[in-house]
């Protein structure tokens, strides 16, 4: 590619021409001096000069122009045959095949062709050019090195008015393929200019969406059929259902009726296991659980309110957040609610009780992540509030696991596809934290800046080396994780399900102990209850009795600073006098050695003494003895009288 530029300029703006030619010296101008301006003159002593001896460099910027990249297709048909015969006609091309059966070099091309076929068959059949011989051998460890993550793509929302991404899906079939959901959910900040389409875009083109998906109202959730990567279910605004087939275009294929949908916008829809791969089923925050049919959208096939009561009512119902579903528990769901807790719920139950089993509970705030661990069912993890929790189904009174309390709001969260220790969170302040319970589980083993905004979404590959973020202003992240945070390591399965049982029998411990100390605490207070009532404290008791203990602690706190104050003083008055006494060491060697001599000499006297009075008390004890005697002979002679 040849590049050629022209500068244009006026004669004018050169200045005037120069002509060199060579001339001897002469001189133009003699000036004589004048001695009456020597006065004028000031000697400037000393006289300060510089001299930069660098070349003068110009600055240039070049913008190249962008390469407009349109994906296009080819469609291949059945070729080879002549120009006079139409290969959409069976009977032109049936005639033709006879008329070419009869001649003799077919035959014998056939046969020569037959032999080489059979050849090469055979040898495929003795070695299998597919074949993993290493598969289950050791995983070979990797250089310790830290966890990174590079930012490998950003996808902007091409729209003037710019929205939230709340949903991300991953194309199942082709990994640089991802759907992503725009939707504006702040009360009331929607304007009429606002855009409702959402997109599908290809990581090889990221200057602009390869599919608009065109729906009635904004799309909340939106997720990839994992049957059939043409189909996309979403969940709109105002509570309505509706799937895309891609090769129909960008309107939906059917929407649910509004009186049969929801009333709220739904944050879940998910695919469910099925032979046909068009049964799925969604939650919105007015406390319903709606399954449904693809093929028939009109109305739901079943209903569940999320009345924890077990009364049905949809007044009472809790409002559903997140939606979790694993296939290899096709009848048992997850609920994530708006209040904090996390509803475990049976489809195939037949009572409106039996179909909430369980509750946990622990956030404080909507729980805006909800997904089980993908190498061990039984433990999930839950994103809400300031921290996010690691759960088991055994233990459903507090979680076995937590992350610390962060200063922003978390939004969301995954499990990694490839470590089952590891999992991802985004805060509210655009940072993104990667856990690693194995390795570290005070802090994160990584925690990256993505943007200044809230990071409303996350969603991970199915390779689990590519990550994408999704923030308040449409702008989605792509991320590239470093080999450590997406390799599994050897025996690291194991590792991390001891670590999980572990922590599931101290919880069962800690929930026994506490159980037994709640029935005694209710027999002692059925126990003594008159004797409680006639000790009940009026709030102005108790507000007295809370002043005098906060006064007495602070007491106790200022005792406790002055002793240590004190220690500190006489810890550095021994020091010195320690100084000081190792001064005189050298010359009092002499005084010791005396006094060492003078001790020896009392230690002596006082043995001398010790054995003189050895000798004293047993003179006396023969005296006691010889008086005892006499004292119990006139006791005996009393007795006679």
């Amino acid at each position: 590619m040849e590049l050629a530029y022209e500068y244009t300029r006026k004669r004018k703006d050169f200045g005037r021409p120069c002509n060199f030619s060579d001339w001897p010296a002469r001189v133009t101008v003699d000036i004589p001096p004048d001695p009456s301006l020597a006065s004028n003159f000031i000697l400037r002593n000393p006289v300060d000069s510089s001299v930069q001896h660098v070349c003068e460099m110009a600055l240039h910027e070049v913008n190249t122009e962008r390469v407009e990249v349109a994906s296009r297709g080819v469609n291949h048909v059945e070729g080879g045959w002549p120009k006079d015969i139409n290969p959409q006609e069976p009977e032109q091309t049936a005639r033709f095949r006879k008329k070419l059966e009869k001649d003799e070099n077919y035959v014998n091309t056939i046969l020569h062709l037959g032999t080489l076929m059979e050849h090469y068959v055979k040898q495929n059949n003795t070695v299998d050019i597919y074949e993993e011989y290493f598969e289950e051998g050791d995983v070979v460890e990797l250089e310790d090195q830290p966890p990174y993550a590079k930012t490998i793509n950003i996808l902007r929302d091409p729209n003037v008015v710019k929205r939230t991404a709340t949903r991300l899906s991953w194309n199942p079939n082709a990994s640089e393929k991802l759907a992503v959901a725009y939707s504006n959910l702040q009360f009331q900040h929607s304007t009429k200019d606002m855009s409702f389409d959402s997109y599908i875009w290809d990581l090889g083109n990221p200057n602009e969406p390869e599919l608009a998906l065109s729906p009635s109202s904004p799309l909340v959730s939106l997720e990839y059929n994992p049957k059939d990567s043409n189909i996309l279910l979403g969940g709109c605004y105002n509570g309505q259902m509706a799937y895309w087939d891609i090769r129909k275009g960008e309107l939906p294929v059917e929407v649910s009726t509004v009186e049969f949908s929801h009333r709220d916008p739904v944050y879940g829809a998910l695919w469910l296991q099925s032979k046909t791969g068009t049964d799925c089923f969604s939650a919105s925050t007015d406390g319903q659980v709606l399954w449904w049919d693809i093929r028939k959208l009109s109305q739901p096939t079943e209903k569940v309110v999320l009345d924890i009561s077990g009364r049905g009512s949809l007044k009472d119902s809790l409002g559903a957040v997140a939606l979790e579903f694993e296939p290899t528990l096709p009848t048992k769901f997850m609920v994530g609610t708006e209040q904090g807790i996390v509803l475990a719920c049976n489809r195939k139950a037949k009572t409106p009780q039996e179909k909430i089993s369980g509750t946990f509970s622990g956030h404080i705030g909507p729980i805006y992540a909800l997904t089980r661990n993908p190498f061990n069912p039984k433990i999930f993890l839950t994103v809400g509030g300031w921290a996010a929790r690691i759960w088991s189904e055994e233990i459903k009174e507090s979680a076995i696991m937590c992350t610390k309390n962060h200063p922003s709001y978390l939004m969301d969260g995954c499990w990694s596809t490839m470590k089952p220790a590891v999992f991802f969170t985004t805060r509210s302040d655009g940072t993104l934290d990667v856990w690693d319970f194995l390795f570290k589980q005070k802090d994160p083993s990584l925690s990256l800046k993505v943007c200044n905004e809230p990071l409303d979404s996350l969603r991970l590959q199915d390779s689990g080396c590519i990550l994408a973020c999704g923030s308040r202003m449409g702008t989605v992240t792509l991320l590239q994780i470093s080999p450590g945070l997406c390799t599994l390591q050897k025996n690291e399965k194991n590792l991390a399900n001891n670590m999980f049982e572990r922590e599931t029998r101290r919880e069962k411990v800690l929930e026994a102990r506490y159980r037994e100390r709640r029935l005694k605490e209710r027999a002692q207070s059925e126990g003594v209850g008159t004797e409680a009532e006639e000790f009940r404290q009026t709030p102005e008791e108790v507000f007295v009795d809370t002043r005098n203990r906060y006064f007495m602690i602070i007491e106790d706190e200022l005792q406790r600073r002055m002793q240590e104050t004190t220690v500190l003083y006489e810890v550095r008055q021994d020091e010195e006098g320690g100084k000081e006494e190792g001064g005189k060491e050298e010359g009092g060697k002499e005084e010791d050695e005396k006094e060492e001599d003078e001790k020896e000499e009392d230690v002596k006297e006082e043995a001398g003494k010790q054995e003189a009075g050895k000798q004293e008390a047993g003179k006396q004890e023969d005296g006691k003895e010889e008086d005892g005697k006499e004292k119990d002979g006139e006791e005996n002679a009393a007795k006679e009288l």
